[in-house]
């Protein structure tokens, strides 16, 4: 287990220094402070996570990435006095403290103040003066400062605090609505009566409460000011209304994408009916009107080919498992995914094989039906590969059932016993592709698939001990591959709809998958293959049930979800008032609310694993809304899946993040 200094220097040199944070005084002072001590017990397994956490008072302890662009920003020196409003945990003072002469720290709660000071005591950090009062007021007897940082939204910048600052002093400050467009300011002063002004972007604070400003509701009754045209207010002007998922007009908006070659659809959720039927109705549209003849799922290859037989009217492989055992499997094992594979089969009935629509999985996990699969298509096609392949794969069918386990042992020893061997399997299939494509075509091409499945697979369970994001990048890769694999079996005019969480069909790159895990997902690789010959898809929702568990391999129940968060996306949306839509965020479309949405904010994703009580740290991730998806779906309140009985069997683990 790592220990937390171990997790500190991890999150200053991923969190921090890769955004871009170069002061060595900030970045040795975040090295140093331990934020565990900054927050409950019940909390510290948190505390080296990328997001603030919560405290008492109903307040915050910030982002460690927001406290050291404002240290950084304000230029802290040794030797500079430092004003804190907003004291909080104590955690940003502790910070400054390790690069200041003297920092004052202030807060209009007394209970936090005291455990602060409390916390400084048993650190030895001797330098760090506190106050309870009203911060907006600062602390004229101390004045002047070198730095003044306000760690709370204001409606403006304080005068009181402008006065307070040395000549060349700088103070740091959000400004703006406390719900939405808050900015974070630089003032620089140069002399008495002038101060260079900076915009350094969009933050979210709680509100800053006092004299000079937000009034406490109860003290005052004073109202806050609300934009003319605030976020929700230009998301609904370029919001497009739906109808009800029900209706048949409801995919009518979505011709627009019809002359995509890749349309990816996704989720915020594993479990939630809308989700299904909406990309239902979009893909069935896509299909009829558009010739989209793929439909490749978040699902595993073997699983989803039986599923493909059925829909094409082709009989069932002897002996097949049925499909989706493994958990979760009401992810595929749902009313609403059965309505629309039988409407597949329906569509289908009469066709030429070339003008089916096919069902297919992208993913990696169900080895041991991969293995089967190859055997049982070898047993056929040639009886003596059919033995070499038994022997090759014999490595893994001690593991098949627990790949982990197999893993584990790979890591544990220092070398893969079974890579040769699944490199071999997979190297000598399509050595023979010429011979064995002459007997069945379409065989072959499903038996190489579930080859390269075992081969990744193999790999997959040897590098998911050594980090996430390795696994989640090798998993998102063999999914594009597959994708690509089917797309070129088709021919040069094919076309595809993928059905997968958000988290895999948004853009990687502009969120903070790509900007602190190193992460990839299928939704960059594809925009980077296609370009505008993609179009990326997000849903979401504020609130509602959803299918999911608390644990792997756990139970799964109908659980409420949380109404989304004051400084998300989600929230944005649901204070539209609009309860469906459909939001185009392409250049050219929608630019002023594609202008307003560009500065990353908080996104909700929710995967087979959903733990409301820890959602900011376990489900909340920063994102840039229009360079993620060229447009996104709202349904402001949805509803759990359906499951369909089935028994099932325990699945492999997957890694980070919660099941996605």
């Amino acid at each position: 287990m790592q220990t937390h200094a171990t997790r500190r220097a991890q999150m200053v040199a991923s969190q921090i220094a890769r955004r871009g944070v170069r002061d060595p005084l900030v970045l040795a002072a975040m090295r140093e402070v331990p934020r565990e001590r900054f927050v409950a017990d019940e909390m510290a397994e948190f505390a080296y996570e990328d997001s603030p956490l919560p405290i008492a008072e109903a307040q915050t302890i910030s982002q460690p990435y927001i406290v050291a662009v404002m240290i950084e920003v304000a230029a802290v020196r040794p030797g500079d006095r430092i004003l804190e409003i907003g004291c909080g945990s104590g955690y940003a003072a502790a910070v400054l403290s390790r690069i200041a002469a003297e920092v004052f720290t202030i807060d209009r709660h007394a209970a936090l103040v005291d455990v602060a000071q409390a916390r400084f005591d048993a650190l030895g950090y001797d330098n760090i003066r506190t106050r309870t009062g009203d911060g907006t007021l600062g602390w004229p007897d101390a004045a002047p400062f070198d730095v003044i940082l306000v760690a709370a939204g204001g409606p403006d910048v304080p005068q009181s605090l402008r006065e307070q600052l040395e000549i060349g002093g700088r103070l740091v400050i959000p400004v703006g609505d406390f719900n939405y467009d808050q900015r974070l300011m630089k003032l620089t002063r140069r002399s008495a009566t002038d101060f260079a002004e900076e915009d350094l972007g969009a933050v979210a604070f709680v509100p800053l409460i006092g004299e000079h400003g937000w009034k406490d509701a109860r003290a005052s009754g004073r109202s806050i000011p609300q934009a003319r045209d605030t976020l929700p207010t230009v998301i609904a002007q370029a919001a497009e209304r739906l109808p009800d998922i029900d209706d048949p007009t409801f995919s009518d908006a979505f011709d627009r994408f019809g002359e995509a070659k890749v349309v990816l659809l996704g989720e915020a959720s594993h479990g939630t009916s809308e989700f299904y039927r909406a990309r239902a109705a979009i893909t069935r549209r896509l299909i009829d009107r558009h010739g989209f003849t793929i439909v490749a799922v978040e699902a595993d290859w073997p699983d989803a080919a039986t599923i493909d037989r059925e829909v094409r009217g082709k009989p069932p492989l002897p002996a097949a498992e049925p499909p989706f055992q493994r958990f979760p499997t009401w992810m595929w094992r749902n009313t609403d995914v059965r309505a629309f594979t039988n409407w597949l089969a329906d569509h289908n009935i009469g066709r030429d094989a070339d003008a089916q629509a096919g069902f297919y999985g992208l993913d990696l996990y169900n080895l041991s039906a991969s293995i089967y699969a190859v055997i049982t298509y070898l047993d056929k096609v040639d009886p003596d590969a059919a033995k070499v392949a038994r022997e090759r794969y014999g490595c893994l069918t001690p593991w098949a059932s627990d790949p982990a386990v197999y893993g584990r042992l790979a890591m544990r020893s220092g070398f893969a016993p079974c890579e040769n061997a699944v490199v071999k399997m997979l190297r000598d299939l399509l050595n023979r592709r010429i011979e064995y494509s002459r007997k069945d075509g379409e065989s072959f091409f499903g038996a190489a698939q579930n080859a390269r499945l075992v081969k990744n697979a193999e790999r997959y369970y040897r590098v998911m001990y050594h980090g996430a994001a390795a696994s989640w990048n090798l998993r998102d890769t063999h999914m594009f591959e597959t994708l690509e694999q089917l797309l070129a079996s088709k021919g040069d005019n094919a076309k595809a709809v993928v059905w997968a969480h958000n988290s895999h069909i948004g853009n990687a790159a502009y969120t903070d998958m790509s900007a602190v895990r190193d992460e990839i997902n299928i939704g960059q690789l594809v925009r980077e293959r296609y370009g505008s010959q993609a179009a990326l898809i997000g849903f979401g929702t504020h609130t509602g049930t959803v299918m999911a568990s608390t644990d792997w391999d756990g139970p799964m129940e109908v659980k409420e979800v949380r109404p989304s968060r004051a400084d998300s996306y989600e929230r944005l949306c649901h204070d539209t008032g609009i309860k469906r839509f459909l939001l185009d965020l392409r250049e050219g479309r929608n630019d002023a609310a594609r202008a307003a949405l560009l500065d990353p904010k908080r996104e909700r994703f929710i995967g087979v694993i959903y733990r409301p009580e820890t959602e900011l740290q376990s489900h909340y991730s920063y994102a840039s809304l229009p360079m993620q998806f060229d447009a996104f779906v709202w349904f402001d309140e949805t509803t759990a899946v359906t499951p369909l009985p089935t028994r099932q069997k325990a699945g492999e683990e997957e890694t980070y993040p919660f099941g996605l």
